[in-house]
């Protein structure tokens, strides 16, 4: 197997493997809502104090949630698909770099940093633009 085959074929395989981690993630918010099916943790982590605002706000997050759901099943149909998705898989990745960024809105160094958050904003500023590049090079070396 030629090295740029075995190169295109890891990617194919990298991107399917996202796609089912945030199909997961997408899932467990999108169906869960704020409190989430627990996939990821307990489920003991807020006590509501007021029904219908807290009822919208689950709501909202369930939407997010289903987006997040479709941005995992973009990434897993592009590991069969590559030459159809690769400016969409660009913006992805941009998308969720400036998700990252957002991260950064809480102002509070203990939070962002902490062992529950810093692994997604490793791969949210990091991982997802070297996966970019990645795609970039690929894309222009399967052109």
């Amino acid at each position: 197997m030629h090295r740029s085959s075995i190169t295109f074929l890891t990617l194919r395989v990298v991107l399917a493997l996202i796609g089912i981690a945030i199909i997961f993630l997408g899932l467990n918010v999108g169906l869960g809502g704020i409190r989430t099916l627990g996939w990821q943790g307990p489920l003991d982590f807020l006590a509501v104090v007021d029904t219908s605002v807290f009822n919208a706000q689950d709501n909202h997050v369930r939407f997010l949630g289903g987006v997040w759901l479709g941005v995992g099943l973009l990434f897993f149909t592009s590991a069969f698909a590559f030459s159809n998705f690769k400016a969409i898989l660009l913006a992805l990745c941009m998308l969720i770099f400036v998700g990252g960024l957002s991260r950064f809105s809480v102002m509070e160094a203990s939070v962002i940093f902490s062992a529950s958050i810093a692994p997604s904003l490793f791969a949210e500023l990091i991982l997802f633009p070297l996966l970019g590049l990645w795609i970039a090079r690929t894309a222009s070396a399967k052109a």
